[in-house]
C-alpha cells in the first residue's frame, strides 16, 4: 500500500491518504469515516456500540435475519469485532455495498431498539441493543389435594424491562381545508408540517426502531378530537403535534413549545395563544388551534409532558433556532385529549420572511428533525432511568 500511495501521488500530483488497517487509499473529495465497533452481551440482551468519527448521517434497516445498518459514505474504515456465535448476535460484519455494517441475528432475537448520540470533536455514538425472547414457562405441575397458598411465579432473571417508548403518534398541524399560517412566499403550514412529520416518522423508525403513526399522511381535514384518539387507541406513548406560527411582528422568530395548562400560572400563555388563533395569516388561510377548559385526559401526564418540553429546549437549543420563552403552557385541544405525554412545537414563524426561507430548506428540516429525534432518546432514557428532569418553564413576569 505503502508503494501504491506514493506511485498515485505522483501521477495525480496531490496529497494522499492512506489507511493501512482498512487497506484503503484515499483521495480527493470522499467520505470514508472511521468506525470503532464493540460488541457486549449480558442474560437476555446484547449491545453493539459504534464510535463514528466524522458524524456521517446513516439508517438502520431490519432484513429477515439480519440488521443493516446503512452510513451516507463512499466506503467505510471500520474495526470490527471478533466473537463466538451467540445466541442473540451471530457476527457483525461490513456488507455489500461497502458503506453498510450488518448485524447477523441469532435465534434467540426478538427485537432491537437503536439510539444515536453526538459526541465530542464532530464524531458520533449509535448504540443499537438487541432484545431476546421471553422464555416460556414450565408445564405446572399437578396440584395436589391440598394445595400449599400460591406464589405468583418471579419473571425470569435477566429480562430487560419492557421499553418506556413503543409508540410514538406524530401529528402533522392543520391540512385539507385548514391551511394554517401561510408565509410571505407562500409557503403553507400544512404541507410544511406533514413534510417535516413524514422525516421525522422515517428517522425514529430507522434509526430507533419503534412503532411511528402520523394522524394524517395526506392533505386532508382531521378533527382535533380525533387525532388524540388515534393515539388513545393505539396506546401510544407519546404525542408530538408539530406546528408553525406566524405573528403580525414581521421580525418574530423562534420555535416555541408549548405543553397543557392545567390552572390559572398560565394565564398570559393562554392569553397569547388565544390571540395567535385570531390573527389574519400572511398570504390568506385560516390558523385555528382551538383552546379548551382544562378539566382533562393531559392532566395526570402534565409532570411528564413538561419535562418533555424541557428536554426538547435543551436539544433544539444552538441548533434550531428559538423563541425568546421557547417553553410554554396554554391550553391547546389537541394536547388535551391525550393519555400520555404530549406536546405541541412550533418550529418558526413563517410570517417572517427569512425563517419562512430557513423553515423550507432540506438542510434546515434535517436539523429539526434530528433535535426532536435526540430529544426523544434522552426523554426515553429519563422515563427508563425513573427520573425527569424539570422543564424550564418561564415565570409569570417573563411570559408575553
Amino acid at each position: 500500500i505503502d508503494f501504491v500511495s506514493r506511485a498515485l501521488a505522483l501521477i495525480y500530483d496531490a496529497r494522499l491518504e492512506v489507511r493501512k488497517n482498512s487497506r484503503l487509499v484515499l483521495h480527493g473529495d470522499v467520505q470514508v469515516p472511521r468506525l470503532a465497533v464493540r460488541q457486549e452481551a449480558s442474560p437476555g440482551q446484547a449491545r453493539v456500540t459504534i464510535d463514528v468519527s466524522p458524524r456521517t448521517p446513516h439508517t438502520i434497516v431490519h432484513e429477515q435475519n439480519r440488521l443493516l445498518i446503512k452510513f451516507e459514505s463512499d466506503a467505510l474504515d471500520a474495526t470490527l469485532p471478533t466473537f463466538a456465535p451467540q445466541g442473540l448476535l451471530q457476527a457483525v460484519r461490513l456488507a455489500d455495498p461497502a458503506t453498510t455494517i450488518a448485524l447477523d441475528l441469532g435465534p434467540r432475537f426478538a427485537s432491537y431498539r437503536a439510539s444515536a448520540a453526538p459526541q465530542d470533536a464532530g464524531s458520533s455514538q449509535i448504540v443499537v441493543e438487541l432484545l431476546a425472547a421471553a422464555e416460556p414457562a414450565p408445564p405446572a405441575l399437578p396440584r395436589p389435594a391440598a394445595p400449599p397458598p400460591v406464589v405468583p411465579p418471579l419473571p425470569p432473571p435477566g429480562m430487560p424491562p419492557p421499553p418506556a417508548l413503543r409508540t410514538i403518534v406524530l401529528d402533522p398541524g392543520h391540512g385539507g381545508d385548514e391551511h394554517g399560517a401561510k408565509g410571505p412566499a407562500g409557503t403553507a403550514e400544512k404541507d410544511l408540517t406533514l413534510a417535516l412529520a413524514r422525516r421525522l416518522k422515517a428517522a425514529i423508525e430507522g434509526r430507533l426502531g419503534l412503532r411511528v403513526l402520523l394522524t394524517r399522511d395526506a392533505d386532508e381535514t382531521v378533527p382535533l378530537d380525533d387525532r388524540a384518539a388515534l393515539a388513545n387507541n393505539n396506546k401510544a406513548d407519546l404525542f408530538v403535534s408539530l406546528h408553525a406560527n406566524a405573528s403580525l411582528r414581521k421580525d418574530t422568530s423562534g420555535a416555541e413549545i408549548f405543553y397543557l395548562s392545567a390552572d390559572q400560572s398560565g394565564e398570559e400563555a393562554r392569553r397569547a395563544a388565544s390571540t395567535r388563533q385570531s390573527l389574519p395569516a400572511l398570504g390568506g388561510g385560516t390558523r385555528d388551534i382551538d383552546m379548551i377548559l382544562w378539566d382533562m385526559a393531559q392532566v395526570r401526564y402534565l409532570s411528564d409532558s413538561a419535562a418533555l418540553a424541557g428536554v426538547l429546549e435543551e436539544q433544539f437549543r444552538g441548533r434550531v433556532r428559538l423563541h425568546a420563552h421557547p417553553v410554554q403552557q396554554a391550553p391547546f385541544r389537541v394536547l388535551a385529549g391525550a393519555n400520555m405525554p404530549a406536546v405541541l412545537v412550533e418550529i418558526g414563524f413563517l410570517s417572517n420572511a427569512d425563517e419562512e426561507q430557513q423553515l423550507g430548506s432540506d438542510a434546515y428540516q434535517n436539523t429539526i428533525v434530528q433535535a426532536l429525534l435526540d430529544a426523544i432518546v434522552r426523554f426515553r432514557d429519563l422515563l427508563e432511568q425513573g427520573r425527569q428532569e424539570p422543564a424550564r418553564v418561564p415565570a409569570d413576569g417573563d411570559r408575553r
